[in-house]
């Protein structure tokens, strides 16, 4: 086939061309470009809302009973369900071996089932749980009211829509719309009505009817009425009832009619301006960057039309991390590329250079093949896979080309030594690939938060490598078939000339140099052996005693910058407004602070949101690669915290400013059936977190929680035949409501509540005097029948796997802590604690669950890995004890991988071990190439000691041209600035450094451990046949 291939150029540049143009289709048809890789998710969510309900009365009447009716279920990992006041959600997670689609039909069918929720509970929302991510965020801000800002931003959302590169927006920070009709206790008694006969009237007057068909002879006419009140003053016209004196009675008479927003309390500010977002979001096989410049392209031609008092601009744009990512890759690839083709010309020739870098491109184009195939974007994880893949992918055809090289200064002409110096290296480069393929292979396959996005890495780099193995057996030799030989003497350029002369110069330098020093380390090859695991130990022990600190997740600032404050359930929302006004006037003061000559901060913009009882703000800097001041984020935000200062009665008060936190660093899950029990509990856990010094921001997930007051019927109230419902149901109706109607208003879902104004729902004394309705028609206060009797709810109530659970959550100092140390000590206190509370069991979260689960498939991973490489060395060489020789030199790759990062002053991550387990199979590719030359010389008879001197000596140049090939594809990324490469680069630097170290090893190391094997196995023929001897 490589003969077939070789002899044959031009189909050899055909199978090229295919790749490279199915490649370009591939990426212009198939491929989705977006910001991070979007994968389904396992979790069902089952959310039934309750409107006017307890957290309590949630739980009791919804999120129980779904509990109950799938517990039995198979496929289920895990439920978790929340209750607060209005809603309780039911979140059911899938096993890794069930379809979630399959776990969802069963759930459907069992909660449909259910006929025993409240009677005001909405019909059960069932669905699996969507992760679509937001592109770029329109901002609308002005002085004007809540009701212009919210029209405005209605028509910049129906413009969005009709560009073609825009399919789905979300109106955010507005809230809904909602028709209030307000009638005082005071008209009832006038009228003598009851809020059900307003409502019963409203709903029978404001109804579209359809009434049939007539059947004229002409044919069949439609018969409606058309009654549907749609604005306030349609809404004003219904009939209530008809007086005695035959005139009508309209809502207008009796009641406030208010079309406009619903009473939560809801507000944002943006840069100091009342305002309002417009999430964009991409869908399908849209494009992120297109998306994003479609509607930047908007808010710049709306400029000149704007209404006066409006500012549009926009936040968000996640598309810049895609452009980012791009031009990283486009940079690394031309930089990479560039060095790649000067070291080669230096060391063969122009001509080899140019058609090894070739190969390149048409392995990527492999890739972007079979993209499609496993749904798998152009994102930010997928881009790092290409920059990590991008030095080891010229590997093979170095290995082959050199060997080409090797072959023209002794074959009689080109096509002869093309096709024996690619058939020679054939099977070793070959098992060398499939080695690379096995170590990046348990990438796929990490459990946690994370795995999934890890998952991307593998499924770019297998087959660049694979394609790049075809490359170089098919196309490359057809080539360098017209490679001159060196017996023929032609006219050679100044430029030719040099070059020969450098590559002659250093061959006669691995001779001079190289050749003597082996041959020491192989004569005295127990010393040389000694002195290798002499480093080592002492390297491991530096290691071990502290010096490389582990971090699961680095700290990595992020340009943008979060501040979260909750107050207490119930404080009024002007308090927590207040609050959130000051937090955001002191982001506007740093903004100033931090301006430059030309009056540009490094602060670009302010969100503000106040929500009921939370309040959130957020700010955005200048990307790390145009931020020249030298100040990041981490500086900003222990300013802003210092500027704020404390916020009196604030329950959590949390400052971020890093990127891709998957959870908090201490997350302690207690659970329990008995709530009180959990609060001792997380009181004493908190306490203990207090005594670690780095350890802040310590919170829980309980609240103070909420006054209630809890109605109890009086035996006066019995006696009247009243019941609990009876009275809770008309209190209800009138300081909650009732929802009339639920109508359609263009894209807007508008709900019509009936209830007292908020001037009669404002004290306590009021509901004492309401009046309620008797079952015989008269109406009496509700302080005669019933009493109210004060208590506390609490603000949510959390349940996993059927038991109430707090979390006791902490940030923790990074930079100043070991994790490991404090998840040991933490771990002991709690199971002594769990002791002193039989009912009470824990688990950790957050980080450290996310870390045992990573773990836990690194550990399989790594079985694996160790596994698959023995037996792909094993069979090419047909040798048991050979494969041992070539994984001698893994551990002290990993000892190179190390060192890297102390010379870049990094501490070991999650993506350091994930570059160590790839590195496995990358630094036993120089090895396997070595071996299998030794071996072959044996088999042409040479004696070993100078077969392994040849050999060393004819593979030195390849092997440190594939080693410096890789380390410099990765050069560029091992400095990038941008953020998002930040948490990537301990990878690169495990390979990168890693194979630099285990290079300079191999040439010594494997020939001197291949002389120990073969003094091992004389020493065992010489025994036994001593043995046999003596025997016989």
């Amino acid at each position: 086939m490589i003969a077939w291939f070789a002899k044959n150029h031009v189909a050899a540049n055909l199978l090229m061309i295919t790749i490279l143009l199915a490649g370009v289709f591939s990426i212009k048809s198939s491929i989705p470009l977006e910001v991070f890789p979007s994968f389904e998710s396992e979790i069902v969510n089952v959310t039934v809302a309750l409107r006017g309900s307890t957290p309590e009365d949630a739980e009791q009447g919804v999120a129980i009973r779904i509990e109950e009716a799938v517990q039995d279920l198979q496929g289920i990992e895990k439920i978790t369900s929340t209750s607060v006041e209005g809603a309780a959600t039911v979140r059911i997670e899938a096993d890794a071996a069930t379809d979630v689609r399959d776990l969802l039909a069963d759930i459907k069918s069992r909660v449909d089932a259910i006929n025993t929720f409240p009677v005001d509970a909405e019909k059960p929302v069932i669905a699996i749980a969507q992760r679509i991510r937001d592109v770029i965020s329109v901002t609308i801000a002005s002085d004007y009211g809540e009701k212009e800002i919210r029209e405005f931003a209605e028509q910049v959302r129906d413009d969005l829509l009709r560009l073609p590169q825009v399919t789905q927006v979300a109106l955010d920070a507005v809230r809904d719309y909602e028709i209030s009709i307000d009638v005082n206790q005071s008209k009832l008694e006038q009228y003598q009505l009851t809020l059900s006969e307003i409502s019963s009237a409203i709903s029978n007057s404001s109804v579209d009817i359809s009434a049939g068909n007539v059947r004229t002879d002409g044919g069949d006419v439609l018969v409606r009425n058309i009654g549907q009140a749609y604005r306030k003053d349609e809404f004003e016209k219904v009939v209530i009832k008809t007086n005695t004196d035959g005139t009508f009675l309209y809502l207008e008479d009796i009641a406030q009619v208010n079309d406009g927003f619903e009473e939560t309390p809801l507000r944002a500010r943006f840069n100091g301006q009342q305002g309002a977002l417009i999430d964009v979001f991409r869908i399908g096989s849209q494009s992120a960057i297109d998306v994003a410049d479609a509607v930047k392209n908007y808010i710049d031609e709306r400029q000149d039309t704007l209404p006066e008092g409006f500012v549009l601009s926009y936040w968000d744009d996640d598309s810049e991390i895609v452009k980012s990512r791009l031009n990283t890759l486009i940079t690394n690839a031309l930089q990479g590329g560039f060095l790649v083709l000067i070291l080669l010309t230096l060391f063969l020739r122009p001509s080899i250079a140019f058609w090894v870098s070739i190969g390149i491109p048409v392995s990527f184009m492999g890739a972007f093949i079979v993209m499609p195939f496993f749904d798998i974007s152009v994102n930010i994880m997928s881009l790092f896979g290409f920059i990590l893949v991008l030095g080891i992918v010229v590997d093979d055809a170095i290995v082959t080309g050199e060997n080409i090289y090797r072959h023209t200064q002794t074959a009689s002409s080109g096509i002869e030594a093309a096709i024996k110096g690619t058939q020679e290296v054939a099977t070793p480069v070959t098992f060398g690939i499939l080695t690379t393929v096995a170590a990046f292979m348990p990438l796929a396959f990490i459990e946690g938060q994370r795995g999934a996005l890890f998952a991307q890495i593998p499924v770019i780099v297998i087959p660049v490598l694979l394609f790049s193995l075809i490359e170089s057996k098919f196309v490359l030799p057809s080539h360098l078939k017209s490679l001159r030989l060196r017996s023929e003497k032609t006219k050679q350029s100044k430029f030719s000339a040099w070059q020969q002369r450098f590559a002659d110069g250093f061959e006669a330098s691995i001779l001079r140099y190289y050749k003597p020093l082996l041959s020491l380390a192989i004569r005295n090859r127990l010393t040389t052996i000694a002195l290798f695991v002499g480093v080592f130990i002492l390297i491991l022990a530096f290691i071990t005693s502290g010096w490389t600190r582990f971090v699961f997740f680095p700290r990595i600032a992020s340009e943008t910058a979060r501040g979260n404050v909750t107050m207490p359930v119930g404080t009024s929302f002007d308090v927590v407004d207040a609050y959130v006004e000051k937090m955001s006037n002191a982001a506007k003061t740093l903004q100033d602070k931090y301006r430059d000559d030309k009056g540009d901060s490094i602060i670009l913009n302010t969100l503000a949101i106040t929500s009921q009882e939370k309040g959130r703000v957020r700010f955005e800097i200048l990307p790390a690669d145009q931020n020249e001041s030298g100040i990041g984020t981490a500086q900003l935000v222990k300013e802003w915290r210092e500027l704020i200062g404390p916020l009196p009665g604030a329950e959590n008060l949390t400052f971020r400013a890093e990127f891709g936190r998957g959870g908090d660093p201490i997350d302690i899950q207690l659970s329990a059936t008995d709530l009180q029990t959990l609060e001792q509990v997380a009181s004493e856990v908190k306490e203990r977190i207090r005594t670690y010094p780095t350890a802040f921001e310590i919170a829980d997930s309980l609240s103070d929680g909420k006054e209630e007051l809890q109605i109890e019927l009086t035996e006066q109230g019995y006696a009247m035949g009243m019941s609990n419902s009876w009275i809770t149901r008309q209190v209800r109706d009138a300081y909650f409501g009732s929802q009339i109607q639920r109508i359609q208003r263009g894209r807007d879902d508008v709900r019509v509540m009936l209830r007292f104004p908020l001037s009669e729902r404002q004290s306590i004394a009021k509901l004492n005097d309401m009046l309620i309705n008797t079952p015989t028609g008269g109406k009496v206060p509700l302080s005669h029948v019933a009493t109210l009797k004060p208590g506390k709810s609490p603000s949510a109530i959390k349940r996993i796997d059927r038991y109430r659970t707090v979390n006791v959550t902490a940030d923790v100092d990074k930079n100043a802590t070991n994790m490991t140390t404090l998840n040991a000590d933490l771990n002991q206190f709690l199971t002594e604690l769990m002791s002193k509370y039989p009912g009470v069991s824990y688990t950790l979260e957050g980080e450290a669950r996310e870390q045992a689960d990573s773990f836990n498939s690194l550990a399989w991973g790594l079985v694996f890995v160790f596994f698959i490489i023995y037996c792909l060395l094993a069979i090419p060489f047909k040798s048991y004890l050979q494969p041992i020789i070539v994984m001698s030199v893994i551990p002290f790759g990993a000892i190179g991988a190390i060192i890297g990062h102390w010379i870049m002053g990094m501490d070991l991550t999650i993506m350091s071990l994930l570059g160590l387990m790839a590195l496995i199979g990358v630094v036993v590719n120089d090895s396997l190439v070595l071996v299998d030359f030794i071996n072959g010389k044996v088999r042409a008879g040479e004696k070993v000691f100078d077969a392994v001197l040849i050999a060393a000596q004819s593979r030195f140049r390849p092997v440190m041209l594939t080693s410096l090939t890789t380390f410099i594809g990765l050069m560029p990324l091992l400095f990038e600035k941008a953020t998002q490469a930040q948490f990537l680069i301990p990878m690169a630097v495990s390979l990168g450094f890693g194979i630099i170290f285990a290079t300079f090893i191999t040439l010594i190391l494997v020939p001197v451990n291949y002389l120990l094997v073969e003094d091992v196995k004389n020493l065992t023929t010489r025994g036994k046949n001593k043995l046999v001897t003596q025997l016989s």
